[in-house]
């Protein structure tokens, strides 16, 4: 696309504020992470806000939140006007999503001793399972568990440690925070993931649904752009991220 539909997009569909206010999810270390000392956040979703917003000619916003649910909100609300999430229905009520640019794995933690050895074994009545609140394995959970309870962390960052601490059977969540919990946790708990994903996660960006059919094809042709030119593939490699697989172009 040309700069002369690019400025057209952005003003007023994409940025109503002249500027692109990108809502950043910290919750799956996938998509970003915050530097400690110097408080950067980096990641394949920053990646994406600030090339978007080179292509519009205009400033960047990183709205920076600790869990999906928030940073939902705040593209449903219109606070921000992008935000990287899995698809799901529910939260389709309020967002229009490009599709997927990467995919990634949902998987369940137990402790080494657990009975529990595959996924099949997990939707039992009497088992709990934990995952972060408004997450999208919550969400997925939600609508397929039949027997087994769910119950939430606050965060994903948090949801092995709340796991341990409510003393449920199951946690949930994105494979390569529960392998980093592994590590962390190893000497104070003996962990293990089951055998495959009960998941494969589909990361697309999403707008508000209320800015239009010209926004949403516009986002839908970046993110195309972004995979076929290997962007994606290159933000990947770069922030060293391992398991996230650059999704099919449609």
């Amino acid at each position: 696309m040309n700069q002369k539909i690019d400025s057209v997009m952005c003003s007023p569909l994409l940025c109503p504020n002249g500027k692109l206010r990108a809502s950043i999810n910290l919750g799956n270390p996938i998509l970003a992470n915050k530097n400690g000392g110097a408080g950067e956040v980096f990641g394949v979703s920053v990646d994406l806000s600030r090339e978007l917003a080179k292509r519009l000619g205009v400033d960047l916003e990183l709205k920076v939140f600790d869990a999906a649910a928030k940073s939902v909100a705040a593209v449903t609300s219109g606070d921000a006007d992008i935000g990287f999430f899995a698809i799901d229905p529910l939260r389709g009520e309020g967002i229009s999503f490009t599709a997927a640019y990467i995919h990634i794995e949902g998987y369940y933690l137990v402790r080494q001793d657990s009975p529990l050895k595959t996924n099949s074994d997990v939707d039992k009545a009497g088992i709990r399972v934990t995952a972060a609140k408004g997450s999208a394995y919550d969400l997925f959970l939600t609508r397929s568990l039949k027997n087994a309870t769910l119950t939430h962390s606050v965060t994903s960052q948090t949801v092995t440690d709340t796991y341990l601490q409510n003393g449920t059977d199951v946690a949930a969540g994105v494979k390569q925070q529960l392998e980093s919990d592994i590590q962390r946790l190893d000497g104070k708990a003996k962990l293990r993931l089951l055998n495959t994903n009960f998941m494969v996660i589909a990361q697309a960006m999403g707008i508000p649904n209320n800015r239009g059919a010209a926004a949403t094809e516009y986002m839908r042709h970046f993110v195309e752009e972004m995979k076929r030119s290997g962007f994606v593939a290159a933000s990947l490699k770069r922030h060293n991220i391992q398991g996230a697989m650059v999704a099919p172009l449609t």
